[in-house]
């Protein structure tokens, strides 16, 4: 399914273009996806920044879908049962370097606003359950659960196609926006994104 924003200037165009290149796409195989550095620069407000996500608001309104995920252990989550407050959905995959890049900021978001959002990191990995928990467990995030779509129910949902890809749900499970591509989630940017959503 194709990215589609409401009237794209002429700007923007390349500006999407960009954002797309940016993440890991579904149909190429994982060895051949963008990689992250070893030590990854800081991120920075030009092109030459590794986090370069694009902004979407095409899906705003859109209905927080009903759909269960379990951890590696087999303890289970609803989405619906989330509603309340804010909530961040994470689509990610451990082969993914843009994924892999953003992990520890969206640790830190999930530790800055704690109580006040949800963030639910949801693995794309197929069938890779020992993966994912071996990934969760060498990292040792303090804030997120190594949540496993096995069947990427929500990849088929979302239908944009690139990883990372993160929804914004407000606290009655509406659609806010998506970041598709990686976002430096720890940075002075996600305050501003955030600041109507959660309070």
């Amino acid at each position: 399914m194709p990215l589609i924003l409401p009237r794209p200037s002429a700007f923007l165009v390349p500006l999407i273009a960009a954002g797309l290149l940016a993440g890991c796409d579904k149909q190429t195989p994982a060895d051949k996806q963008p990689q992250s550095a070893a030590s990854a620069p800081a991120a920075a407000a030009d092109a030459s920044s590794p986090f370069n996500g694009t902004l979407d608001i095409s899906n705003r309104g859109a209905a927080l879908p009903d759909f269960t995920f379990s951890d590696p252990s087999g303890k289970k989550v609803r989405t619906l049962d989330l509603k309340g407050k804010p909530l961040l959905i994470n689509l990610w995959a451990t082969w993914c370097g843009p994924c892999v890049l953003e992990m520890p900021t969206l640790d830190a978001l999930a530790a800055a606003k704690a109580g006040k959002l949800t963030v639910l990191t949801v693995s794309q990995d197929l069938n890779q359950a020992a993966a994912v928990d071996a990934f969760f467990k060498q990292r040792k995030f303090t804030h997120l659960a190594p949540w496993l779509d096995p069947e990427n129910t929500l990849s088929d949902h979302f239908g944009t196609g690139v990883l990372p890809t993160t929804v914004l749900y407000d606290a009655e499970g509406k659609e806010v926006w998506r970041m598709i591509g990686s976002h430096d989630w720890a940075g002075p940017r996600t305050d501003a994104m955030l600041a109507d959503t959660v309070r």
